[in-house]
C-alpha cells in the first residue's frame, strides 16, 4: 500500500499523471470512434479489444480497420501509445535519479557538518 501511494505521489509531482489521464481519454475516444466508424466491429468490447491490440502494437489481425477514418484513428492511437510508453518511464526515472542525488547531497552535507563540529572541539 505504501509503494502504491509513493507511485501516485511521484506521478502527480512529475506531471506523468496528466499524460496517463490524457492517454486514457484518447484510448476511450478512439475506441468509441472505431466502434462507430468500422463495419467489422460490432460491439464496444470488440472495439476495446481492437484498440488494445493496436495500442500494444501486437495487431492480432482478428479485427482490422477497413475505412480510412478507422485506419487514421488506429495510427493516431498507435503513435500515442508508443509515446506514452517512452515518456512516462523516462519522467519517473528522471525524478528518481534527481531525488537520489538530493538525498546524497543532504547526507554528505550532514556528514561534513559533523566533522566541522568535532574539529572545533
Amino acid at each position: 500500500m505504501k509503494k502504491t501511494r509513493l507511485i501516485k505521489i511521484i506521478l502527480k509531482r512529475t506531471g506523468a499523471l496528466k499524460f496517463l489521464t490524457t492517454y486514457i481519454i484518447i484510448f476511450a475516444g478512439v475506441s468509441i470512434g472505431v466502434w462507430i466508424v468500422e463495419p467489422n466491429i460490432k460491439t464496444p468490447i470488440d472495439s476495446v479489444w481492437y484498440c488494445f491490440s493496436v495500442a500494444t502494437t501486437i495487431g492480432f489481425g482478428d479485427i482490422t480497420a477497413v475505412t480510412i477514418l478507422g485506419r487514421a484513428m488506429s495510427i493516431f492511437l498507435s503513435i500515442c501509445s508508443i509515446l506514452i510508453i517512452a515518456v512516462v518511464p523516462g519522467i519517473i526515472t528522471s525524478y528518481y535519479i534527481e531525488s537520489t542525488k538530493l538525498k546524497e547531497k543532504a547526507v554528505s552535507y550532514t556528514h561534513l557538518r559533523a566533522h566541522e563540529t568535532l574539529a572545533n572541539l
